[in-house]
Formats: C-alpha cells, structure tokens, sequence
C-alpha cells in the first residue's frame, strides 16, 4: 500500500508591523548588536522569521528569529516581512533543547540553585527523574559532572508560577559560564564534547499552547529552551530591506511582496527541498 503524506503547505510570506511580534523566550542580546550591524551592511534579510499569529488578534508570537526582530527594531524599522506558519504538526513540531553548561564550581552552581525562592532541590536518580519530568511532577532535573541526579520541584501549579520560578533557577548560571544546547541527557556525551562541563539541565517537553499563552501573556521562557523543527521553512530569501523602510503603507508594501514572490516563482527561483538537508554556510 502506498503511503499518503500531506502536502507542504505554499510558505506564507507577509510583512507586519514591528510592535505586532511577541517573543517567547529571552534572546541572546550579545547577538543583537552584531546582527544588526551586519542586517545594515547588507540591507538584505536573508531569512524571514518564524511566527505563529495569535488566535482573534492582530499579534504575532515569534518561534524563531527573534534576534533579528530585535535587531530590525533597534534599526527603527517599523515593519518586518515573516513567514506565517500553523503552530501544529506537520508544519510546527515543538521540542526542548536541554542546557549544557561549563565553567563553573560544580558546589557553587548547586547551591545557587538550591538559594532561589520555592525550588525543592533533592538527590533522585535517572529513572525516576525522567518520569516524574515526564508527568510534570519537576519543573527540571539536573545531571551534574560528578552523575549526581537532582530533581528540581515547586510548589506551584500554574504554569506562569512554574515559569518563574524557571527563570529564576537559569539566571543563577546563564550568565557565570558557558551555555550550550544540547538535545539529550547523556553525561559522557557532554564530557567528550566539554572537557569542563559542569551540569546537564533538562527541561520538561511544552505544548504549543502553553508557549502561546505565556508570550500573549507577557511572559518568556528561559533561554535557548524551545525546539521548533519547521517544514517548509523559507531560507534565503534575500529580501530588500528597503523595501521594509520605505514610506509606503503596509498595504502597499504586502501588494509589492505579493508581486515579487509571483516573479520568484514565474523565473522558477524558488525550489522545496523535501529531504533533510545539511548547510554548511550558516
């Protein structure tokens, strides 16, 4: 029997106003500076951000590129062009990145985390760590260097509470050493790439909805934390950014738009590769 698979949907390119994207997680502001720099000598954007529109607003959550949002709204850019995704599968799938962290007394960077407010920090092991992560009964659990197993709980329920108290356990480190991504809770794997780590932090998996509540709420998660693995994500559009800046109305500017990716796709210019793809330029 052959198997039938959903189409990709045609990529939904669209310019809006700046102040209409809503980021979800904090940024790494030392890339801001930088990328804007380089967004300006380049007056291109190369690649639209990702963003999700919120149900019956007029609003925009952005899963990925926040940096150069950012960076495009220190250049005092008032509209930005974006791709517009459905924040599902097969389009969106949401997963976790976990924090690698180095370059910090193992003691000291335990007991930070034991000092911040409604954090229950105690000894657990592997197996039982991962499932009560898995049933949200902790907030997070730590592998340290040593392969002590700590589990990290709160008394808190809602997920805005929980959040906090997240963010609060990040801040103690994010900033006192190095902080890498990785996507699994294998010790020696980080000790063959990080001769200095310290600990392993693992997050729990979130749901779509639960990040779209918290970035319409005001609130962001901690850093390098979601995952979002896009089908049919447009790279290197190359778009003026000009015709971002312009003084034309946003009407006109989505008209134009509209206009240029017909002419992309009528000199065929533009091309899906459906297969997994390394890029070795990035």
């Amino acid at each position: 029997m052959t198997a039938h698979h959903d189409p990709i949907p045609s990529p939904t390119l669209r310019i809006v106003p700046i102040h209409s994207l809503v980021e979800h997680e904090y940024n790494d502001i030392q890339r801001t500076l930088p990328l804007a720099k380089r967004l300006e000598a380049e007056g291109l954007l190369k690649n639209p951000p990702i963003v999700a529109q919120l149900e019956g607003e007029g609003r925009y959550v952005v899963l990925d590129g926040a940096n150069r949002t950012t960076a495009l709204a220190q250049l005092h850019y008032e509209h930005c062009l974006v791709q517009v995704v459905e924040y599902e599968p097969p389009q969106v799938t949401l997963s976790t990145w976990h924090h690698l962290v180095t370059g910090i007394d193992l003691e000291s960077f335990t007991q930070e985390i034991a000092g911040v407010n409604d954090i229950d920090l105690h000894l657990s092991d592997l197996l039982r760590a991962r499932a009560e992560l898995a049933q949200r009964e902790l907030i997070a659990y730590i592998i340290r260097s040593d392969n002590k197993v700590l589990a990290v709980s709160s008394h808190h329920r809602r997920i805005h509470d929980k959040n906090t108290v997240l963010n609060a356990m990040v801040d103690t480190y994010k900033e006192k050493g190095g902080l890498h991504r990785a996507v699994a809770d294998n010790m020696e794997e980080a000790h063959r790439l990080f001769p200095n780590v310290t600990a392993l932090v693992i997050f729990p998996n979130y749901e779509a909805s639960e990040v779209m509540i918290l970035a319409r709420d005001g609130e962001l998660l901690p850093t390098g934390l979601t995952r979002h693995l896009i089908q049919g994500r447009v790279l290197r559009v190359n778009y003026p950014l000009s015709e971002l800046k312009s003084n034309e109305s946003l009407e006109t500017k989505n008209a134009k738009l509209q206009e240029w990716m017909q002419k992309k796709n009528v000199t065929k210019e533009v091309r899906l590769y459906a297969e997994a793809t390394y890029l070795f330029d990035e």
